[in-house]
């Protein structure tokens, strides 16, 4: 199938060609003709599958005829982060060369003036993530009441990041006719709840199974100390010994990010970050530079998790397993994309495999790992079961064993002849309050080696 057969106007398929585009994904193929017939979309597709331009296409050939007015745009698109709505205005300048259509973009970090500015003129199409929109509209600056379409891309994003409230909040803002287009790479409980609150018969396109895994992408996981000292030397030794073209690395706090940066940096690799704490320009810089290999490696929280579109990223490198089994697809999705190979890896310490656990029921495999060795919480576990399972010592047996040199009846062998002492302070202390309660004295417990210190106060024992 080709671009030309979905229906799209001439314009458009003059920019996709230009573009160098000449075949639609799965995604693209299956969404574009229900969004150009005015059909409400719920689109489920894992990352890097071209969701951006099966919402973008239809858009800029519905809008080739019509007119905006100010403050009032016709389509409204909602990304979860910065980074995604100023890619999809990318994508929109791209494939709307040869359109005469005024886009603003909304987002945090940017002079409210400009934004305003732009508003005035009039803006056919809106991108925008929730905050800002929400700023905007309560200044008066902007109405929703003439949407036609209504874009939520990332809805599942969206979910983690707290927008949900907002989103219901918007979706009561445009008109009831609005046409709404639903993109989300899972669909836990919550979204569809939100799906079936606001969106009218949509046509359901799934074009993988929910958090799956493109098959062009390796994963490997790697046996980590869980002092953060030894696990960053670990995972520098690990880097030397790959073949990397530009890599992603993510952590699961800012904090770590910029530790992890730093340490990089120091032991001369060609590193920048990325975090929730950086300024817009800062954030676009750093990802001009990765994109234009001027980087090589890129630490980054979740921010950055989604909407970076860099085709040509080799290895993605998971320092934390991440909190959210959710997010380990979505960070991996980031290499692999548009069919090229990637390769996928995963530090992971003893604390962590229960969140392991979580990431591969997840996406319904077992990840292998790079030692070629077992899951050591699998390995630990063996040992205590095959205990359980041997059968009880004779206690005659037992008793008439002779006790080892040197070893005492209240006391514990050390394993050498020689028994351990209790602390001499560990007795005095509850002797002396149990005579104390003996006599009915007021008790303090201050001298109490085993007890907690929200137990250490005075009590008087009742008569």
């Amino acid at each position: 199938m080709t671009f030309s057969e979905l229906g799209l106007s001439q314009k458009v398929l003059a920019a996709v060609e230009a573009a160098g585009y000449t075949q639609p994904t799965e995604i693209q193929a299956q969404a574009i003709p229900f969004a150009l017939a005015g059909r409400d979309v719920l689109g489920i597709a894992q990352t890097g599958t071209g969701k951006t331009a099966a919402f973008t296409l239809p858009i800029l050939t519905r809008f080739e005829k019509g007119r905006t007015r100010a403050r009032m745009p016709r389509s409204l698109i909602l990304e979860p982060t910065r980074e995604l709505a100023a890619q999809v205005a990318d994508a929109l300048e791209t494939y709307g060369a040869k359109h005469k259509l005024n886009v603003a973009l909304l987002i945090g970090g940017v002079s409210f003036a400009d934004q305003d500015r732009k508003l005035d003129r009039g803006a056919d199409i809106v991108i925008a993530t929730p905050g800002r929109l929400l700023d905007h509209q309560e200044r008066g600056k902007l109405m929703l009441n003439a949407v036609e379409i209504l874009v939520v891309d990332e809805a599942d994003r969206m979910l983690d990041m707290g927008f949900i409230p907002d989103i219901e909040r918007i979706f009561k803002l445009t008109p009831f006719t609005r046409q709404t287009l639903f993109f989300s790479a899972t669909m836990p409980p919550e979204i569809q709840r939100l799906t079936d609150a606001f969106l009218h018969t949509p046509e359901q396109i799934e074009v993988a199974p929910p958090s799956s895994i493109v098959a062009t992408i390796e994963q490997k996981l790697v046996r980590a100390p869980a002092e953060p000292m030894a696990k960053r030397d670990a995972f520098r030794k690990l880097l030397r010994s790959l073949e990397i073209a530009t890599a992603l690395v993510f952590c699961n706090r800012k904090r770590d990010v910029k530790v992890l940066q730093r340490s990089l940096a120091k032991h001369g690799f060609n590193v920048g970050e990325i975090h929730g704490d950086m300024d817009q320009h800062a954030r676009m810089d750093t990802l001009e530079r990765f994109r234009s290999g001027t980087l090589k490696y890129l630490v980054a929280s979740d921010v950055a998790a989604r909407g970076l579109d860099i085709p040509k990223v080799s290895h993605v490198f998971n320092f934390d397993v991440p909190y959210h089994a959710e997010d380990y697809v979505h960070r991996i999705g980031r290499t692999g994309r548009a069919g090229r190979r990637g390769e996928a890896y995963m530090l992971v310490s003893k604390a962590e495999h229960k969140a392991l656990a979580a990431i591969e029921g997840l996406i319904g495999k077992k990840i292998d790992w790079l030692d070629g060795g077992h899951d050591a919480a699998e390995s630990e576990a063996r040992p205590a079961s095959q205990a359980a399972a041997a059968p009880p010592a004779d206690k005659e047996a037992t008793a008439a064993r002779p006790r080892r040199r040197g070893s005492r009846g209240n006391g514990a062998s050390n394993g050498h002849g020689r028994a351990h002492e209790r602390d001499p302070a560990a007795k005095r202390a509850p002797a002396k309050a149990r005579q104390g309660a003996e006599r009915g004295e007021t008790v303090a417990f201050a001298e109490t080696a085993d007890v907690p210190a929200f137990l250490r106060r005075s009590f008087t024992p009742a008569s």
